[in-house]
């Protein structure tokens, strides 16, 4: 089973395995246990895409007004949104490592080959998976969810 659940099993299989879990999320990635560079906990990744979502929200507003009484109109305005949400943090997290709610919770995306952007098909496929909500939620004890491992970054603090 652990050939093609892959590493989000690792945890109980290095267990089986006789090797040690991690003391900290991210020391298997060579990531210190606190501070800048550490990785990222889940409630700033939560925070920080709320963040991203309420700002596609007030921006789509700008464009579109929302009828809470119309089930239509706001089924259009939610698909108008996540749209909004697309633009807002692919091109950002491609360019820079973060999108707008990340910068304000303190955190970014790293690639774990030490590149200096993530580049878009990384933001891309990231972006994604992060809509589908689980893959990003379903993480292992790198703090590393599915949309990280497939791209091979890792979400670490900035302050």
């Amino acid at each position: 089973m652990v050939k093609w659940t892959g590493e989000w099993l690792s945890a109980p299989a290095a267990g089986r395995m006789g090797g040690e879990p991690p003391r900290w999320p991210g020391e298997r990635l060579g990531l210190p246990e606190d501070g800048v560079g550490a990785a990222a906990g889940g409630g700033r990744r939560l925070l920080g895409f709320l963040l991203d979502l309420v700002a596609a929200s007030l921006v789509t507003a700008l464009f579109f007004r929302p009828q809470l009484a119309d089930p239509a109109v706001m089924q259009q305005f939610n698909l108008w949104a996540v749209a909004v949400w697309a633009l807002l943090t692919v091109p950002a997290a491609a360019l820079f490592g973060f999108t707008p709610g990340m910068a304000a919770t303190g955190i970014r995306v790293a690639r774990l080959d030490g590149a200096a952007y993530v580049g878009a098909w990384r933001a891309v496929v990231r972006a994604a998976l992060t809509a589908l909500i689980v893959p990003a939620a379903v993480r292992n004890a790198d703090a590393r969810g599915w949309h990280d491992r497939l791209t091979g970054t890792v979400v670490i603090r900035m302050r």
